[in-house]
């Protein structure tokens, strides 16, 4: 069986309000899947019922292959939801030790081998009160890896931390993907961090789904492009078309065009626009990237148009944190 998760037309509905609808998803065994969408889409509603906090209003959700017996199924997997459950007056060890008991991890030497994966194991006598936002987060993390689960659900495990501490907890994540097998889902605001780690994207707007991709057909869509503009772009659409000979073009808010081909042709392009009697404004090389290939998907759905005003609420990663 290589489907670990699937859930099937999830709903939510809080009085006249719909949180989640209709969403469905399908997880393979050992890959790393991005829920991506801005504050209010449902990603942690969504979350919470695959952990069973919450009960879905209708829709169904199946666990390691079954809808049946999903309660003691979730005891394979962990949960990060929101922010992790610490007791701040109790050490890292002591942390983990009532994980232990409440998980029933019978090996008591694995407190050892999770705190030192996690960066912790040299804390000591300190409160988890007096911890960094990136040690408690790692220790959210460590908590929720202490049972050994084959898959883990974590909700913005790199929320507020400094690039240094975000860097520090994807490679933690790509680790235990890629050696363990644990199959990891992820929501998180940085997208240009979940583009670093994930195999697959889930791209969601409003409740809805509008998109599963994968990391290899996402890189295909946001490939390289020349953007051009001119004082004239219809007539600079048209030399594109016909002077050029390119198929593959689209024109991005009414005042640049994307070329797809002859992108180490710049001087041609360039000779042949100005040859026509256009005036170029811009021309150079770029890339889509993660965020400006989501905007295009819900501005495509019909709900993007104020997305570009209010950035979606995304929080974007620096170039420290590459």
């Amino acid at each position: 069986m290589d489907h670990i998760l699937q859930v099937k037309g999830l709903t939510k509905i809080y009085g006249e309000h719909k949180v989640v609808d209709n969403f469905s998803l399908t997880i393979e065994k050992g890959h790393i899947y991005g829920l991506i969408g801005p504050n209010g889409a449902g990603k942690t509603t969504i979350m919470k019922m695959i952990a069973g906090t919450c009960m879905p209003t209708a829709g169904s959700i199946a666990l390691f292959g079954s809808e049946e017996d999903i309660d003691a199924k979730r005891s394979r997997a962990s949960f990060m939801i929101e922010a992790p459950y610490l007791d701040g007056s109790m050490t890292a060890r002591q942390n983990m030790e009532y994980i232990r008991y409440l998980r029933g991890v019978a090996k008591k030497e694995r407190i050892d081998e999770v705190l030192e994966f996690v960066g912790l194991a040299n804390t000591g006598a300190k409160k988890a009160k007096h911890f960094s936002l990136g040690m408690r987060q790692r220790l959210g993390i460590g908590m929720a890896l202490l049972p050994s689960p084959e898959i883990m659900i974590l909700d913005e495990p790199v929320n507020g931390l400094d690039p240094e501490g975000i860097v520090e907890v994807r490679n933690m994540l790509k680790k235990l993907c890629e050696e363990d097998g644990i199959t990891i889902l992820i929501s998180s605001h940085l997208l240009s961090e979940l583009s670093e780690l994930c195999t697959d994207f889930t791209i969601m707007d409003k409740g809805k789904l509008i998109e599963c991709i994968s990391k290899e057909e996402l890189e295909q869509k946001c490939r390289n492009y020349i953007s051009v503009a001119a004082n004239d772009i219809n007539r600079l659409a048209t030399i594109i078309e016909q002077e050029l000979g390119v198929k593959e073009y689209k024109v991005v808010d009414n005042n640049e065009i994307r070329i797809y081909e002859r992108l180490d042709e710049l001087e041609t392009v360039s000779k042949t626009i100005t040859d026509c009697g256009l005036i170029l404004t811009k021309l150079n090389t770029e890339g889509e990237n993660l965020e400006e290939y989501y905007l295009s998907k819900v501005t495509a759905s019909g709900s993007g148009e104020n997305y570009k005003t209010q950035k979606l609420g995304f929080k974007k990663l620096g170039k420290g944190g590459k």
